[in-house]
């Protein structure tokens, strides 16, 4: 399932800028173009990435 940008913000607590950011710098999974202006994320890489977070906060 794809989920559009702002939902990717909402799902991460994370700001559209901040999310940005993290794509650039390739530390986010990447974006599903989907039109000329419009993109999405696969929902379950979201989660993935959501998940990796909280295991380094454990093995810290």
């Amino acid at each position: 399932m794809l989920v559009s940008l702002n939902d990717a913000c909402t799902m991460t607590s994370m700001s559209r800028s901040m999310l940005n950011k993290y794509r650039a710098e390739g530390r986010f999974p990447v974006a599903v173009p989907l039109g000329d202006r419009r993109v999405a994320f696969v929902r379950a890489e979201i989660q993935d990435w959501i998940g990796q977070r909280i295991a380094a906060r454990a093995a810290a």
